[in-house]
């Protein structure tokens, strides 16, 4: 029993090859170990790597969802200031510091020339009694550079027509408002 098997074709050929003498079982074993070895090492390492990569990327969640709560928590904040801001009655009040009156019902110009609707003046002669004009134009929102108010001499002004447009008709017209005459308490 201490013969060799003969071997034909293919398993010859790499018998050949790799040559097997009486020690060398161990010797070609030593590099089959120290592979598994390594590739255990690689895959303890590269687990390592990705828990700690895991780890930090969890941290870097976190710290974000912060900050998102954060964020909407001061989002939710400057709503709730438009929001009163945006309140009808804040609005009408800050309208009357800055002289404002309502307004009075409205008229619509159709396409066609016709008026629809029967205009009617501001109401209210709180701003003409503050000295402040019934209707403020933008350059006027500034109290120091509010123009004077009007006094009981005003003349209705005419609309101003293109050189194409209708002629002029009186039905069309607009009621113009006369300021009353202010009166400053103490005088």
């Amino acid at each position: 029993m201490g013969r060799k098997p003969q071997l034909r074709g293919r398993a010859a050929r790499l018998a050949r090859l790799f040559p097997v003498s009486a020690g060398s079982g161990q010797a070609a074993r030593t590099p089959f170990v120290l592979l598994v070895v390594l590739l255990l090492g690689g895959g303890l390492i590269g687990l390592l790597a990705l828990n700690s990569a895991l780890s930090a990327g969890s941290f870097k969640l976190d710290d974000l969802q912060k900050e998102t709560k954060s964020l909407t928590d001061e989002e939710q904040s400057l709503q709730r200031d438009i929001d009163a801001y945006s309140a009808p009655e804040a609005l009408q009040r800050r309208a009357r510091e800055l002289g404002m009156v309502p307004g009075g019902d409205p008229a619509f110009l159709n396409p066609d020339g016709t008026v629809k609707g029967v205009p009617s003046p501001a109401s209210g002669a709180e701003p003409a009694s503050m000295g402040v004009p019934l209707v403020l134009a933008p350059e006027a929102m500034d109290t120091a550079t509010a123009p004077p108010p009007a006094t009981d001499t005003a003349q209705p002004v005419q609309p101003v027509q293109p050189a194409d447009a209708p002629p002029f008709s009186p039905s069309l017209t607009t009621p113009t408002v006369t300021p009353t005459p202010t009166s400053t308490p103490g005088r």
